[in-house]
């Protein structure tokens, strides 16, 4: 659970969040969250929206990535690089739209859960009981969105040869993989 909760923070790190060089020479009063209350759902930028709406990663299977485990999207995009033979790169396709069709609700339904999670707050219509509810939901929501993608690169992963996924993680720049 404690995992499901540090996602949010961590996307929000990568994702047009907190900008610590931005507040340099603020006053020191000014809170690092100025500005963020402008926007449509307080606990999202629009970067993560957009993401969220378009089924992308948003960092959220980087254990697999970083540890040889390719995603569909990006062996899409070095195809030619990495010698994909027109069933692999068929496959790949199907995997990639599969995710997208199981990702984008997901990420439909943590905007949704956000906005009144938000809207709930803004109103001053919160309770300890309705947000202990919310909040899980909401980690609930994003465990499963989580899951999704680690996932297909687990599928990803036994649609390629070993020397495709050596090549793909020294095209994406990776060191020190582990074979």
């Amino acid at each position: 659970m404690l995992a499901l909760l540090a996602v949010p923070h961590g996307l929000a790190q990568q994702h047009g969040g907190i900008n610590h060089k931005a507040t340099e020479g603020r006053d020191k009063t000014a809170s690092s969250y100025s500005g963020m209350e402008t926007r449509r759902v307080k606990a999202l930028s629009g970067e993560q929206i957009a993401d969220l709406l378009a089924g992308r990663g948003m960092g959220l299977a980087l254990a697999a990535e970083l540890n040889s485990y390719p995603g569909p999207s990006h062996v899409l995009e070095l195809r030619h690089a990495l010698g994909l033979t027109d069933e692999q790169a068929s496959r790949t396709k199907a995997l990639l739209d599969q995710m997208k069709a199981e990702t984008i609700p997901l990420g439909r339904l943590v905007i949704e859960k956000e906005t009144e999670l938000d809207r709930l707050f803004s109103e001053r219509k919160m309770t300890s009981a309705h947000l202990a509810e919310m909040t899980k939901t909401i980690a609930d929501v994003q465990g499963a969105l989580r899951t999704a993608h680690l996932r297909y690169h687990l599928e990803m992963a036994e649609l390629l040869t070993p020397e495709q996924i050596r090549r793909y993680s020294q095209l994406r720049g990776y060191s020190g993989q582990v074979d």
